[in-house]
């Protein structure tokens, strides 16, 4: 127990280190998301190109491990969007909402830095071909769902071209994809590019927790917080639940493996899900209090699922 002590405390002491700083002025509040956009569009995407790029990809690139991954996924999103709608009476715009919020994992921002700190880099490889497919995946499952649920939609095909656009421009798409090409042309990056990539990868830790724990200043409780409960424990529980489940009991992975990709379905929420409610204009504050609970509630569940897992 001590262990996993060990390996969340410093995480959380830099989210808490970036709630407190914003919290009493010590650091600019308009200062998170310039720093979250740091982390987001240079930062994780060298630090993306580096370890995919420097590492056997192919092998990591497991359908034992990312099926069950997406699969659990897929089940939550249901969930919510079935809770949401008959428990606590949505519209199906709200309850799509509602889903996705108990859906999409904080890959990056939370993810990575706790997996590295609990396993170390062993792990990158198998946790990288997941988040790679992250937002292609559920994006465009979130945005098709709402498309098709709400009255006021656009047409199914706009839609599509709307999440790919967004996929194409991500900057973490852009890292994923040129780390693939290093790693199948086996390219050498000379000593000063080699430095230049470990120097941007070790600014992605504390930067995306202490950004994190800063944005949480903005996200305040509002009465939807029941709802935001339920999303971020189907999140932090069946998700994880669910991956577990599939790898151990059904494929049969070894559980040295499998732990990287069970962990990472167990992160809290990510910030996209704020992003796809003010999109739609449907659940914003079930969202924003979801980004909030799972995280403060991540810190109980994460050093539940270390236990479970065996550290």
């Amino acid at each position: 127990m001590l262990d996993i002590i060990y390996v969340i405390l410093p995480i959380f002491a830099l989210m808490a280190l970036g709630y407190i700083a914003v919290l009493r002025r010590l650091y600019p509040a308009e200062g998170v998301k310039s720093l979250i956009a740091f982390v987001n569009n240079f930062a994780t995407p060298c630090l993306l190109f580096h370890s995919i790029s420097t590492s056997d990809f192919r092998s990591a690139f497991n359908l034992s491990i990312i099926g069950p991954f997406y699969l659990g996924a897929f089940v939550c999103f249901a969930l919510g969007i079935l809770i949401a709608r008959r428990g606590f009476n949505n519209r199906p715009g709200e309850s799509v909402a509602v889903g996705f919020s108990g859906t999409f994992t904080n890959t990056v921002l939370v993810g990575l830095p706790i997996i590295t700190r609990a396993y170390g880099s062993d792990a990158l490889p198998v946790i990288l071909s997941i988040i790679g497919l992250h937002g292609a995946i559920l994006l465009t499952l979130g945005m098709v769902t709402m498309e098709l649920v709400k009255r006021d939609g656009q047409p199914l095909g706009k839609t599509l071209l709307v999440a790919m656009r967004r996929v194409v421009s991500n900057p973490l798409i852009w890292g994923i994809a040129a780390g693939i090409i290093g790693s199948l042309l086996e390219i050498q990056l000379i000593e000063p590019a080699e430095a230049f990539f470990v120097m941007m990868s070790q600014a992605v830790v504390p930067a995306a927790l202490f950004g994190i724990g800063g944005a949480l200043v903005e996200f305040k409780l509002s009465e939807n917080w029941k709802q935001a409960l339920f999303a971020s424990l189907i999140k932090l529980i069946v998700h994880p639940a669910i991956a577990y489940v599939l790898m151990i009991w059904v494929l049969h992975v070894p559980m040295d493996i499998a732990r990287y990709g069970i962990l990472l379905s167990a992160m809290p929420a990510g910030v996209n899900i704020y992003v796809f409610a003010t999109y739609y204009d449907r659940g914003v504050s079930v969202a924003t209090n979801t980004i909030l609970i799972a995280t403060v509630l991540s810190a109980l569940t994460i050093s539940g699922w270390l236990f479970i897992l065996a550290l």
